[in-house]
């Protein structure tokens, strides 16, 4: 099949990158949540060969994953899994979950069921890297952000941009600390938290 191809990952995939190559450091393996395009697989992936970046997505877009996967074959990028948050869960455990403009196409249920799942796929110490746009006390950050926000909420009114607040709150009843908060381009976030130890 013909490979799809989104924009907003073109733009995104190195901004992204030069923080990830700090955050995953000394981390082994990723999981990939919601792979799109397979576009930030294979740039990450190329990018960073110390880890094995694992994709994962609905049924309905691993033609797409595959097809960027077979026009870039590397050791260290894995095929997709099926992954639905209110469903069915990989059977894996890895160092890190990333997951890039995502929880704004969930319904809030499923950003509750996937904060929930989390504890079960991740080691001791993991970490937690979202990358999208958030509101912050109820405000949105910019113009567009409000704009984008009506556009998701005609769609389906189950979308939207989350508070973070709201969010954080998930991640540190799900046993994530917040790491940082870092403002990226578009209007964008990358938040980051980790697995707190409990004994």
């Amino acid at each position: 099949m013909e490979k799809p191809f989104s924009q907003a990952c073109e733009n995104n995939k190195q901004p992204i990158l030069n923080d990830l190559q700090r955050v995953f450091l000394s981390v082994g393996d990723v999981l990939e949540v919601g792979s799109g395009t397979g576009q930030h697989a294979v740039h990450f992936a190329k990018a960073m060969p110390h880890l094995q970046w694992y994709t994962s997505d609905l049924p309905e877009n691993h033609g797409g994953i595959r097809a960027w996967l077979d026009d870039e074959p590397l050791d260290n990028l894995h095929p997709p899994q099926v992954f639905d948050v209110n469903a069915n869960w990989p059977t894996i455990e890895v160092d890190a979950v990333y997951t890039a403009n995502t929880l704004h196409i969930m319904s809030w249920q499923s950003v509750q069921a996937f904060f929930s799942g989390l504890p079960n796929i991740t080691r001791r110490d993991a970490l937690l890297v979202v990358y999208g746009p958030f509101n912050y006390r109820g405000q949105y950050t910019s113009d567009s952000n409000a704009r984008f926000d009506e556009w998701l909420k005609n769609i389906d009114p189950q979308r939207g941009i989350r508070d973070f607040e709201a969010v954080d709150q998930l991640a540190n009843q799900a046993g994530f600390q917040l790491d940082s908060d870092r403002v990226m381009p578009a209007n964008n976030r990358l938040l980051v938290w980790r697995k707190a130890n409990r004994d």
